[in-house]
């Protein structure tokens, strides 16, 4: 508690510790940092942030601030002007382009935004350019009331603030959804300790019997709202103990009771002016007075205090000094006061539930009305408040609202225009135009990220007749939710391809650019699944849609015959691309960017730049392959944080994925019940859902698993499950990373035949012209598989000079290890050492530790083997022995030499009898020894 109205804050030491850290790292440091409080209500979360805001202006911070507020969750980006109006000043030094954009996603200019994260880059550079001249701070209250628009730019932010020195906190409530695309964890704000629990009630009731205050701290729990507002309800001798106190004193659960008798004691005036403020306020105390502030979130002035209409007249039933005479009993009883501008500010955000709730029916009908009387027609504000006051189905006002939600969905304000399209079906009086504007709504809540709300609409929804004209919609609608909610794709092969049909046809409905996003939905549900039904629709619109839908369909229905030459294209498209792409253009582009690994083909599609247009849940999963691809394997822990925000906000194909590629992360670390543990989460839903993207590549963990801890045979014998040596299979997605596998496992399993196959139908399949990626694994499996031959250096020389192949960290440095495993053999000491230094090196930054091992025992590869590798009597290079054996082989050598039986060997080693005679079948050539007698000897005497 405390905080509010210049109250101490006691304890929070944790808290204050953490916070004060965080100060201390952007003002001494410049390194930004994002800390998320949660709790529940009156917990004490804003004096936390009004004691960060007063520590950091005595630190020379520059302070923002954002309160959420229940009552303009329909104002899209109305959190954001709060935090940057006061900023605005410097947003001439902009780019034309972000100042563009920030201005009309603010309402300040006409047009649309150009690009989904647009405004948040326009954000950021305006943040930065303060956080230049001074440190920042800047402050978010109660997140869970913050416009979904406003919110998915505070997630855009936090992101990236690490290099500047800006500190950004907000808060949010326990019982909420964890903060879409926040990869923060969050700080609990637990409740406060007896000790702590015991000075803040001596702080603020003295008075109290020691029984009394024992009380109160038994039954405000450790609340600090609950510990300061319990003793008020009590009448003095209960408070002085001089009788017992009743078995409740707390009528009810929830907090907001604790002022019900505080506000059943206000005159009818105080009272109604009380619920003024309440509806048409902003959440958090800061009354904001229809007319005074013109949205912008400044609030108006108290009635008098600046002139707003001359005194009283601004409220309905309150004449002459009504005004005054109400403020001064609404400050009596402690509910609320004014502040020095002038503002009515609430003691906790939890009187307005209170008030709400006590009022009845027709007096919250009349401030209704009476706050929408005072915005602008257009106003999305005044449209709820008349939407709250009507009595009934309106038609006119339906309209109205569908009108005004679809421009605020136009601008970026997705969820906020679903909100109004959700309250125009409410009163539309005729069941077809109520279905129409629920389908909008659906569609709206998906893309908006309330995916929960968006999955109740179409189940209501399908118990109704949905009319013909928007039934592509309504498939669109059905197959979002699907896909991302229900993780079930049947949905897309039923319902698309009828809606492709009736979108694309000559006289067919307009939807903006409905179609592409169709077919982007068609094509993620084909490339997880691999259903041939969805490639036929595709290959027959193909005609019908946009060259980036074109270049995805061609990256992602069979790459190695298909996928020619897509990320050059796609980098060139990139630089084409208009501001204010279309969402569908948008969407394909990031997933084609995905089919080819795309890291410089378009950056922006990946990162969020002026072209992008996607949710922060696909950038980011985007960004954790590349993450994974390009040795940034630091980021695992966030990718899993990732997943259960997913899976909180109902996108639990996201949260799938995000486990999936996490998986990825434990795989290259060689981490068995990791990635046990995960395919035990991923693969029961993936395999209901028929999504081979997942359940092949679950398949390939494992093998890497194998390949980590020396275990090639059964590696190769997982991947040949996959894939057939010379064989490029039809529905593999990303076929280029398997591929390289195999020919690693086929070489160290002594199938250098097979190996020599993969590579030459990688070649065949001109496999390099797909993507750099691809090149680079061609090449470097090219390099493996020419054995110990002259052309080995060549090969290996060429797949390290492939353009880019520095960032291939993980698949680059197994390269060198066997490429330094090979120069040991043939005795080149200084050379091998070398490169398995590098190796070693990469590894090791991986945290991969059987990778690391598997270094230093080629390493230490001498003192094991005899030497067997160096060179042979007469000068040549020995061609038998110990240094020809893979490391599986050379484990299971050694067992033989120990006497143990194949059975015995197998159950060591975790494989069959039969693989095992396998690998001695070749053991015993390469020894030059025909029987296991001899098998110890060649050990030794090599």
């Amino acid at each position: 508690m405390g905080g509010s109205g210049g109250a101490a804050l006691v304890g929070r030491e944790r808290e204050k510790l953490l916070l004060r850290q965080a100060l201390d790292a952007a003002r001494a440091e410049a390194r930004g940092s994002v800390t998320v409080l949660r709790g529940e209500a009156g917990i004490g979360k804003t004096a936390l942030l009004d004691w960060t805001a007063a520590r950091a202006a005595r630190d020379g911070f520059t302070v923002l601030r954002a309160e959420g507020a229940e009552s303009e969750v329909a104002v899209a980006f109305g959190a954001l002007h709060q935090v940057l109006r006061p900023l605005l000043e410097g947003s001439r030094a902009l780019p034309p382009y972000q100042r563009t954009a920030l201005d009309r996603a603010l309402g300040l200019a006409e047009g649309l935004p150009p690009g989904g994260f647009a405004v948040g880059a326009a954000a950021l550079a305006l943040l930065a350019d303060e956080a230049a001249r001074r440190p920042l701070l800047v402050l978010v209250d109660d997140l869970h009331w913050v416009d979904s628009s406003s919110a998915a730019v505070f997630a855009f932010l936090h992101r990236r603030v690490g290099d500047l020195p800006v500190l950004l906190v907000v808060s949010t409530r326990a019982e909420g959804a964890a903060p879409e695309g926040w990869a923060a964890r969050a700080t609990d704000v637990e409740p406060l300790s007896d000790d702590d629990a015991e000075a803040l009630l001596r702080d603020r009731h003295p008075d109290l019997a020691p029984g009394v205050a024992r009380r109160v701290r038994r039954d405000a729990a450790g609340n600090p709202l609950a510990l300061v507002e319990l003793p008020r309800q009590m009448r003095e001798e209960h408070r002085r103990g001089a009788v017992p106190l009743p078995e409740r004193f707390a009528p009810g659960r929830r907090l907001e009771r604790l002022f019900a008798a505080r506000i059943a004691s206000l005159s009818r005036e105080g009272l109604r002016v009380l619920l003024l403020a309440s509806l048409g306020g902003d959440g958090s105390g800061g009354a904001r007075w229809p007319g005074g502030g013109g949205g912008d979130g400044s609030g108006a002035r108290w009635p008098g205090a600046g002139g707003v209409d001359g005194g009283g007249a601004w409220w309905p039933g309150v004449g002459g000094d009504g005004a005054e005479a109400a403020l001064a009993d609404v400050e009596a009883s402690g509910l609320a006061r004014l502040d020095r501008t002038g503002r009515l500010l609430f003691r906790h955000p939890l009187v307005r539930g209170a008030v709400i709730g006590l009022a009845g029916d027709e007096e919250r009908r009349a401030a209704h009305l009476a706050l929408a009387a005072r915005l602008p027609q257009d106003d999305p504000r005044r449209l709820l408040h008349e939407a709250s006051a009507a009595r009934g189905p309106d038609e006119a006002l339906a309209a109205r609202l569908q009108d005004t939600g679809t421009r605020i969905a136009l601008r970026g304000g997705d969820a906020e225009g679903a909100l109004l399209l959700d309250r125009a079906a409410a009163l539309s009086p005729d069941p077809d135009g109520r279905a129409r504007r629920l389908t909008w709504a659906a569609v709206m809540s998906a893309r908006g990220g309330r995916l929960g709300h968006a999955a109740r609409l179409v189940a209501e929804l399908r118990r109704e007749e949905v009319p013909e004209d928007v039934a592509p919609l309504f498939a669109y609608a059905v197959v979002y939710v699907d896909q991302s909610h229900h993780i079930d794709f049947a949905s897309s092969f039923t319902l698309l391809p009828a809606a492709l049909a009736a979108l694309t046809a000559p006289e067919g409905p307009s939807f903006g650019d409905l179609a592409e996003q169709a077919f982007f939905k068609l094509l993620l549900a084909s490339s997880y699944t691999a259903d041939p039904r969805g490639w036929r629709t595709l290959e027959r619109h193909r005609p019908d849609v946009s060259e980036v839908a074109r270049l995805c369909l061609r990256g992602w229905a069979d790459p190695p015959r298909t996928a020619h030459g897509a990320e050059e294209e796609l980098r060139a498209l990139s630089g084409r691309m208009a501001a204010g792409e279309r969402a569908g253009s948008a969407w394909l582009s990031l997933w084609a960017a995905l089919a080819v690994d795309g890291t410089d083909a378009g950056p922006s599609l990946i990162l969020g730049g002026q072209h992008a247009y996607a949710t922060q849940g696909s950038v980011a999963k985007a960004r954790f392959r590349l993450d994974f691809l390009r040795g940034r394997w630091s980021a695992a822990d966030e990718c899993l944080r990732e997943a259960e925000t997913a899976d909180e906000l109902g996108y639990h194909c996201n949260a799938l994925l995000f486990r999936h590629y996490y998986a990825h992360f434990l795989a290259g670390r060689g981490d068995e019940r990791g990635v046990r543990e995960m395919r035990a989460r991923t693969e029961p839903p993936a395999r209901r859902a028929g999504m081979r993207l997942v359940t092949d590549h679950l398949v390939r963990l494992d093998a890497l698993v194998d390949l980590a801890h020396g275990r090639d045979e059964e590696a190769y014998h997982r991947l040949r499950g996959l894939m057939a040596p010379g064989d490029l299979p039809r529905g593999l997605a990303w076929f280029h990373l398997p591929f390289f596998d195999l020919v690693q496992a086929a070489v160290r399993t002594g199938r250098r035949a097979e190996a020599v196959a993969h590579v030459a139908a990688g070649r065949a399949a001109r496999m390099d012209r797909v993507a750099d990626h691809h090149a680079f694994l061609l090449a470097a499996a090219a390099a493996l598989a020419a054995g110990d031959g002259e052309e080995a250096d060549a090969r290996y020389a060429e797949a390290c000079a492939v353009p880019g192949a520095g960032q291939w960290v993980f698949e680059l440095a197994r390269l060198r290890l066997d490429h330094g495993a090979r120069l040991r053999r043939l005795g080149r000491r200084a050379e091998a050492d070398a490169v398995l230094d590098a190796a070693r090196h990469a590894f090791e930054g991986l945290r991969a530790a059987p990778w690391v091992e598997q270094c230093r025992r080629r390493l230490r590869g001498a003192a094991h083997r005899g030497d067997a590798s160096g060179p042979a009597p007469g000068g040549g290079t020995a061609t038998t022995g110990v240094a020809l054996l893979t490391a599986q082989e050379l484990r299971i050598a050694r067992l033989v030499a120990d006497g143990l039986t194949n059975k015995e060997i197998g159950a060591a080693l975790h494989l069959s009898p039969r693989t095992v005679a396998a690998h001695l079948y070749r053991v015993f050539p390469k020894l030059g020894i025909t029987s296991r007698a001899a098998v110890a000897r060649a050990l030794t005497g090599a």
